[in-house]
């Protein structure tokens, strides 16, 4: 058959591999929707309810839900539903804040120990298992019991023990690519270190390093709902997650839904993280 007359592979387009993605691997997509949700409502928050979430209506107080007030009230009468909206501001914003401060800490450390000589490597891999000796929640909790309560001193505490699951996942990584043969011949052409770091191993730690962060997001979305029930996070009237369901707990009698909806709306973000992270991991197993 002439060569001519041969089906050409026209390239597919983007949209069309995303699709192919979604798919593929129905976690991506179903996770991606989770969070793309509570996203969408952090950021469309005054379009989707017109209740201030810390306006206090005492004649109107332990509803059950209704047209006036879809996940009813609180025991200040203030809207449900509208906390919770809210409340996914705060929640992205200790993700966003909790996860990047993490990764500033932990990635350079990770690359100097891959980099560095044994001495380097062991220091600060000892000071790394220091850290993992103890449960995440417990030197959490620690941490915000010396410096004190607070959303600054909580996201610390959780950013802290985060560090070593980072460190340790860059250094695995420059530990595997050090001695790429491209690396090897940039030591040749006399590239520097500083321009191998940035064009060569974090290039090619992205993927990883992404998958690893919506994981992580997860576990920062329990812990810091976890310290403020308990009283050592973000503190009332504000409206998280967790602090709402501290106030619930002593009404479960009269109200469950002022413990049930920020419950539930933990449930869906953490699932979300963590489904959309499984499924990006799977995809990256198969690319590696």
């Amino acid at each position: 058959m002439n060569s001519l007359d041969s089906p050409v592979a026209l390239p597919r387009s983007r949209s069309r591999q995303l699709l192919n993605l979604l798919i593929t691997h129905p976690s991506i997509a179903i996770g991606g929707l989770l969070v793309l949700l509570v996203v969408l409502a952090a950021l469309c928050a005054p379009l989707i309810t017109h209740w201030d979430p810390i306006e206090q209506d005492l004649l109107n107080t332990l509803q059950a839900p209704s047209a006036a007030h879809w996940f009813g009230t609180d025991d200040y009468g203030r809207d449900i539903f509208a906390r919770v909206v809210y409340g996914a501001r705060i929640t992205l914003f200790e993700v966003t804040l909790s996860v990047a401060l993490s990764m500033l800490a932990g990635i350079p450390l990770g690359i100097m120990s891959g980099l560095a000589g044994r001495k380097t490597d062991a220091l600060i891999m000892w000071l790394m298992d220091i850290i993992f000796a103890f449960p995440g929640i417990v030197l959490a909790i620690l941490i915000v019991s010396v410096l004190g309560e607070g959303l600054t001193n909580m996201l610390i505490a959780i950013s802290l023990f985060s560090i070593p699951v980072y460190a340790r996942l860059s250094r695995n990584l420059t530990l595997g690519l050090k001695n790429m043969e491209y690396i090897e011949a940039a030591h040749m052409l006399g590239v520097r270190y500083p321009r191998i770091i940035t064009h060569y191993i974090l290039r090619n730690s992205v993927g990883p390093l992404i998958v690893q962060s919506t994981l992580t997001a997860g576990a920062v979305v329990l812990s810091a709902a976890s310290l403020s029930f308990l009283g050592l996070g973000v503190q009332p009237p504000m409206p998280e997650w967790g602090t709402m369901m501290s106030d619930g707990r002593n009404f479960l009698g009269l109200n469950i839904y002022v413990s049930l909806f920020p419950g539930l709306a933990i449930l869906i973000t953490v699932l979300g993280f963590n489904v959309l992270g499984d499924g990006l991991r799977d995809v990256m197993d198969k690319r590696l």
